[in-house]
């Protein structure tokens, strides 16, 4: 019997225990802390928020909203139900499959039946805009399946976010087509995520056997190449566009540079630190996007 086998039949007893006496909340818990409900709200937030910019109607917008957010689901369930085993093996009792709240069978028996539903919903956005969010969502359970242990573990990430500006412009009439820098910025954030996010757990992962770009970059390389795929990603999106570049946009670009220099200064007291600044940072370049002039319309 494997690890991680074992882990999931000793969760799924302690997930029974859990139901029997009464305490099925838990469960839900659990499953409500396993699907990485930072990023998720923080992902879907965004993409509707780009959405609404580019002009969709009210339907269209919530119809967006929900695709993402079952996509993303189905992405933070895979991942943990996957690493199970090498959360256990390192002892990573935050994890609610560790703590025993939810077994890895439940786990990802829910992101299949969020993976399922988000066939449908993402296709209802259209059939050219639902094949590019599908092929990202395809991207990230790529990552959790193997690529993250491997040296283009970077490329789901730049492939999946990449893809968010395509989605949203190929969902307008006439499937319009964004410009190449705001692909560009959107994969390089997506890169500068998956250092800050990895960041933490280096050790950990490479203990494991999970040796991704990160991994063997090293803790040191990592934190200081943190800051850069913001910083560039901003700069296109400040300086690529036609004509000169706003105030608005140059505030921008010190607010990336301040976000990226507190998360690392903050990174001693929470390693989760970089890649909350990484998120702020996307944050900020979907607002410039969309107060410059420059949203997926208008592309």
């Amino acid at each position: 019997m494997t690890e991680s086998g074992a882990s999931g039949e000793t969760a799924d007893r302690r997930a029974q225990a859990f139901i029997g006496r009464g305490f099925r909340p838990a469960v839900v818990a659990g499953l409500g802390r396993a699907c990485h409900p930072g990023p998720t709200v923080a992902v879907t937030a965004l993409v509707t928020a780009l959405a609404v910019a580019s002009g969709r109607d009210a339907p269209g917008c919530a119809l967006v909203a929900v695709a993402v957010l079952t996509g993303q689901l189905s992405v933070g369930w895979c991942n943990d139900a996957v690493d199970a085993g090498r959360d256990a093996a390192v002892g990573r009792t935050a994890k609610p499959i560790v703590a025993g709240l939810v077994s890895a069978r439940t786990v990802f028996a829910a992101a299949i039946i969020a993976l399922v539903l988000c066939v449908p919903l993402s296709l209802a956005c259209g059939l050219a805009a639902g094949a590019v969010h599908l092929i990202a969502v395809a991207a990230a359970w790529a990552y959790n399946l193997g690529l993250k242990a491997t040296v283009f573990s970077w490329l789901p990430y730049a492939t999946g976010f990449g893809a968010v500006p395509v989605f949203v412009a190929a969902g307008l009439p006439g499937r319009q087509w964004p410009a190449w820098w705001a692909v560009a910025a959107a994969a390089l954030l997506s890169c500068g995520a998956h250092l800050a996010n990895v960041l933490p757990d280096i050790t950990a992962d490479v203990a494991t056997g999970v040796r991704g770009w990160p991994q063997r970059l090293g803790p040191g390389r990592v934190r200081a190449l943190i800051p850069v795929p913001p910083m560039v990603a901003s700069a296109l999106l400040v300086l690529a566009p036609p004509g000169a570049p706003s105030a608005l946009g140059w505030v921008g670009l010190a607010a990336v540079a301040l976000s990226g220099a507190a998360g690392l200064l903050l990174a001693g007291r929470s390693p989760k630190a970089p890649f909350a600044a990484a998120i702020v940072c996307a944050a900020v370049d979907v607002v410039l996007l969309i107060a410059t002039g420059t949203g997926i319309t208008s592309l």
